[in-house]
């Protein structure tokens, strides 16, 4: 199993961003699907979530700005990231869990991409 992350990049307060995790090596439509985001010196914290049935999950502090989908024809989720912040400056990470209901929790998944790091300056 693999979950290759990409997208992230520097970017200006007030910018935007298309975060894109492929997977491989999984039934892919099977599977929960899970953005995380971990700031030095923080823990991992859940960002946004999409279930099998597309049905999505979002930290109260994001919704509005953050937008999670998937394409299951190309094994593919992704997080667009608007009106970014300071704040949203870190390393993102996509998750993987053959669940229902996706855990806000990084000890509820499995696999993990390997992060894609996301600088917002001020």
């Amino acid at each position: 199993v693999q979950l290759q992350a990409s997208g992230g990049g520097l970017v200006q307060a007030g910018g935007s961003l298309r975060l894109s995790c492929v997977a491989s090596g999984l039934p892919f439509n099977m599977y929960s699907m899970t953005w995380f985001r971990q700031s030095p010196g923080k823990e991992r914290e859940f960002v946004a979530a999409i279930t099998r049935g597309s049905g999505t999950l979002y930290t109260d502090s994001l919704k509005g700005r953050f937008t999670i989908s998937r394409d299951n024809a190309k094994n593919a989720l992704y997080l667009q990231s608007d009106s970014l912040k300071p704040e949203d400056t870190a390393v993102y990470y996509c998750a993987a869990a053959q669940t229902a209901v996706p855990s806000r929790r990084a000890s509820g998944y499995t696999y993990w991409g390997q992060g894609t790091l996301v600088t917002v300056s001020s």
